[in-house]
């Protein structure tokens, strides 16, 4: 009976300082998803918390140049969880990582503050050279499931990286990117407050385009009988 009581005392401690110290993961993991219930559900079962929890500790011990230690840390926490985050990675407060099963951020990846990445998504590099060579991602953006962001580029703040979408440019503020490569298809868009995790229903600039081209195709044919039609002089 003791030992129960223990146990629960050091959990119930644990908790306390986890939502102290990770006080807007844990905020963000309840305004980002409808389905997280209470804080004990989040703090025992939402494997991206738990994920930054670890990545924290790690990034810390890395920073001080702690030899292999931050990854085994992050070794450890990808095999429970299947998220991967380099220990060097630069990692903001409030990010969310939805599901999370295949996450992958590298080395000199920067990630800004209240970003939210939803499953399969990678912040890759390209090439072999060393020095800064994965993404820079600004704050309040939204990277749709199994959305690429490859090599030295930056996703300004706000942005909206569409589900597969393919990025390797870099993206201005407020803008929306789909496609593969990724495309531009609204910049500047109008600023809704808070975050918008609608990484679905995103406009097509290639369906846009085909279909402006079709309505001047449809004009010249009208045209065209128009003058066929006409008597000659």
């Amino acid at each position: 009976m003791t030992s129960l009581l223990w146990t629960a005392a050091v959990l119930v401690a644990l908790g306390a300082i986890v939502r102290g110290v990770f006080a807007e993961e844990v905020k963000a993991c309840f305004e980002r998803d409808p389905a997280a219930r209470n804080l004990v559900e989040v703090l025992l079962t939402y494997s991206g918390l738990h994920v930054i929890i670890c990545h924290r500790i790690a990034h810390a011990l890395d920073r001080i140049k702690v030899p292999v230690a931050p990854r085994l840390i992050m070794t450890m926490a990808r095999m429970a969880s299947g998220i991967e985050i380099h220990p060097s990675a630069t990692i903001g407060k409030g990010l969310f990582i939805d599901h999370g099963v295949g996450v992958v951020i590298g080395e000199t990846a920067v990630v800004g503050d209240y970003v939210t990445l939803f499953q399969g998504v990678t912040l890759g590099g390209t090439g072999k050279e060393r020095g800064k060579r994965h993404p820079t991602i600004g704050h309040h953006v939204v990277i749709g499931a199994g959305a690429k962001v490859l090599g030295d580029i930056t996703v300004g703040h706000h942005a909206l990286i569409g589900s597969n979408a393919v990025v390797i440019r870099s993206v201005p503020d407020d803008s929306t990117v789909v496609g593969v490569p990724g495309r531009l298809a609204k910049a500047k868009d109008r600023h809704v407050a808070g975050i918008n995790l609608d990484h679905t229903h995103l406009p097509d600039p290639i369906a846009e385009r085909l279909e402006l081209l079709q309505h001047e195709i449809d004009d010249l044919e009208r045209h065209l009988k128009e003058q066929r039609g006409k008597p000659q002089a």
